[in-house]
This record gives structure tokens, C-alpha cells and sequence, in this order.
């Protein structure tokens, strides 16, 4: 308001002071071009000078401010084309969710190139094109993302490595993965997606140096890695010996399967399903000597029921000797069911039948249950004491047969 009123203010006083200027002498002009002349005072020449100035000073800023015609009319073709294509995305988009594979894969194409965001357009058409099964169309319209938007890499990347894990395409995706990896090594999509094609191609060797990167990114819940790190190290095992060519002989067998229990993390080792394939396998090959020493040094670190059980399974060269080991634990877990129960088995195989009696109904006292009692009636039926079995097995039949319903018996028919 202040700047309004000097403004005026000056304009005041320097029209006065021009005014008394034109009255005291209002000068004279004369121009002359050719035959022609114009007479005019000096004043008025200068006023329509400064007239003429502005005018061309305001028309000079109308034509840059407003331009040409035809850029203003392609100023809005434009806009409208973008209005149109972002109309077409946005339905492109709905009919991607609902399934409709041809209509979305047509708007998001048509669209494409007038959207502002062509990466959108040409993933999602290249997903639509996929589920129709046009394997070639949606590689290119892959390749049409990558070019409109080379800094998106990773992005169209893992797409294509769904696309591909999808088709089937395990080698080509396999490769894809590792190329992102190496641009993007902690995203947890590339890492879930390698491990996916990992298992599809029976990689568990793989598969295990993945799992610690899954960890550290929190690629997966514990749950499932829990379960992940149990298959991978199973599959490894047991594939160290299928893989092998069927005429390998089954000692060079039993050192591939060594190798691969080697390399099994210590954690590892304490998986009771884990141990029970390794001897088992083990015990196909004939390498019981292998596995009696396998399970003696895992039950020396830590005890445990289920291995010791295990021990009691395997017939070594030398039994004595395996008995004495199970006796040596037995003055520190006197009280282990699986233990007496193995102590059995190992007095059975060095033919000491009374003590494997004892062993088997020290067992059964500690713990009844089907597996000892199968055991000692066993041994029982064999050394005649037929009428021993029979009460045990009478006074123990839930054990047998558990889980039976209460139902109504008939009475005992009277003897005549």
C-alpha cells in the first residue's frame, strides 16, 4: 500500500513538472521522408515514444507468454493423451486383478507409451501376457521396460525370474537370480526366490550355504527356516549317495556319505531324524562300524535316549565291546529306559540271554511301553517260559493294543 501511494506520489509530481515544461516551451519536431513531413512539439513526440515502447514491450511478453497456436494445441493433445492413458492404466490395472488377462494386457500396452509411469504398464503386461501363456510377448514387453527405464533393473529383473520360475525355466532363472544378486545382495524377494529354484533343481548343497543370508535378512519366519535347514541337511545327506553313479561300490559310497555328515554344522548334529537317515544309510551300505562310532561320540558329547536307542540297533564286529561301552553309561543313567532296553539288545548279541531278561524288565519298569515289552516276551517265548508271556502280555494289553473304547464284555463261561 505504501509502495501504491509514493508510486503515485511520483507520477504526480513528475507530470506537474513535465506539464509546466510543455506551457513554458513545448519545443518543436520536424521530420521529414522524401516528400513527406511531420511537424509535431517535442513533448508530444516523446509521450508517443513512451506510448509505443510499452505497447511493444507488452506485446513482445503476450507472444512468448502464450506462444504460437500450434504449440498451445499440442500442449493440450498432450494432456489429453495422458489423461486418456492414465484412465486406460488404472482399468488395465482392475482387469489384471480380476483376471481378465487379454483386456488387461491390451489397455497396459496401449498405455504404455503416454504414461508417465511406462515401468508400471509394461510389468504388469508382461504378467497378463504370461498367465495366457505367451511366453514370447511378455519377454518383450520385459525388454520394453528395461529400455524405458534402465534404473529399474532389479525390479524387472525379479519379475522375469518369476515368469521364469513359473515356465519352468530353472537354468535361465537360476543365472537371472544370481546376476541380481550381485546388484541387490540383501533383498529378501531375489534370496526366497533363489532358494525356490535351489530346491526345484535338488541343489541342497546350495540350498545350506543359502540358508545363513535367509537368516540375517529375515527372509522367512524361524518356523520355516527351522524346517528349511532340517530338509536341506537331509536331502545333502542323502544325496550324496544317490547322486552317485549306480556301479559306485559302497565303500566309496560310505566315504561320500562321510564327507557329506562332515560338512553338516555341529548345531545340525543334534536332530535325532538327522543321525537316524545317516545311520540308516549308513547301515544299508554295511558301514555298521562307521555308525556304532558316529553314535558313541554324539552320545558322548550329549546324552540322548533316542541314540542311545539307536546303538542298541546296530551289530558292530566287535558286540563285546559295544556292551561295555553301553555299560559305562549306565552308571551315569541308571535310570534311562532306553538305555536298559539297549543293554538288552547288546546282551542278546553277546549271547548272555539272563542278563538280557533282566536288562529288558529293567527297562520295562522304568518306562512300560510296547517296544521293551515286545522285547522281553520275545526272548520269553524263546527261552520256553510260554506261561511268563502270557501273563505279561494279559496284564499289559493296552500296551499291545492301546487305544481301544470301553465296551461291555460277556462274563466268563462257567466250567462244568
Amino acid at each position: 500500500m505504501k509502495k501504491l501511494f509514493l508510486f503515485l506520489l511520483i507520477m504526480l509530481v513528475a507530470g506537474a513538472w513535465i506539464g509546466e515544461k510543455m506551457v513554458q516551451d513545448p519545443g518543436y519536431v520536424l521530420l521529414a521522408y522524401n516528400e513527406s513531413t511531420l511537424e509535431t512539439s517535442l513533448w508530444v513526440l516523446l509521450v508517443v515514444t513512451a506510448i509505443g515502447f510499452v505497447l511493444l514491450h507488452w506485446l513482445v511478453n503476450l507472444f512468448f507468454r502464450f506462444r504460437l497456436p500450434t504449440s498451445v494445441l499440442k500442449d493440450w493433445s498432450d494432456d489429453r493423451h495422458q489423461v486418456i492413458a492414465q484412465r486406460k492404466t488404472l482399468k488395465g490395472l482392475m482387469a489384471l486383478s480380476e483376471g481378465n488377462w487379454p483386456k488387461a494386457q491390451k489397455l497396459l500396452s496401449q498405455a504404455a507409451e503416454r504414461s508417465e509411469l511406462p515401468l508400471v504398464n509394461y510389468l504388469a503386461a508382461a504378467q497378463a501376457a504370461h498367465e495366457q501363456g505367451q511366453g514370447q510377448q511378455s519377454d518383450y514387453l520385459l525388454q520394453q521396460a528395461r529400455e524405458t527405464t534402465p534404473e529399474a533393473e532389479v525390479a524387472v529383473g525379479i519379475v522375469q525370474s518369476q515368469i521364469q520360475l513359473s515356465r519352468g525355466e530353472l537354468e535361465p532363472c537360476l543365472a537371472n537370480l544370481l546376476k541380481l544378486r550381485q546388484l541387490a545382495p540383501k533383498n529378501s524377494v531375489i534370496l526366497k526366490l533363489l532358494k525356490d529354484v535351489q530346491i526345484r533343481l535338488g541343489d541342497w548343497e546350495a540350498v545350506s550355504r543359502l540358508l545363513p543370508e535367509l537368516k540375517k535378512v529375515n527372509a522367512l519366519p524361524a518356523d520355516e527356516i527351522a524346517q528349511l535347514e532340517h530338509t536341506s541337511h537331509l536331502r545333502r545327506i542323502e544325496s550324496s549317495v544317490e547322486a552317485l553313479p549306480v556301479e559306485t561300490e559302497d565303500s566309496d559310497r560310505i566315504k561320500a556319505l562321510t564327507q557329506a555328515w562332515s560338512a553338516t554344522p555341529k548345531a545340525a548334529l543334534e536332530d535325532g531324524t538327522l543321525v537316524n537317515r545317516y545311520t540308516d544309510l549308513l547301515l544299508e551300505l554295511g558301514g555298521e562300524n562307521q555308525a556304532e562310532q558316529t553314535l558313541r561320540e554324539l552320545i558322548k558329547q550329549q546324552w540322548n535316549d533316542s541314540l542311545v536307542n539307536l546303538y542298541g540297533r546296530i551289530a558292530s564286529e566287535d558286540p563285546a565291546k559295544q556292551l561295555d561301552q553301553a555299560r559305562s553309561w549306565a552308571k551315569k543313567n541308571p535310570d534311562s529306559a532306553d538305555l536298559m532296553l539297549t543293554l538288552g539288545r547288546l546282551s542278546l548279541r553277546n549271547q548272555h540271554w539272563g542278563q538280557a531278561v533282566k536288562y529288558f524288565e529293567e527297562s520295562f519298569q522304568i518306562e512300560p511301553r510296547a517296544e521293551n515289552l515286545a522285547e522281553l516276551t520275545r526272548l520269553l517265548r524263546h527261552m520256553g517260559e510260554e506261561r511268563r508271556v502270557e501273563q505279561l502280555l494279559q496284564s499289559n494289553l493296552t500296551l499291545v493294543a492301546g487305544g481301544l473304547p470301553e465296551l461291555p464284555m460277556p462274563e466268563a463261561a462257567a466250567t462244568s
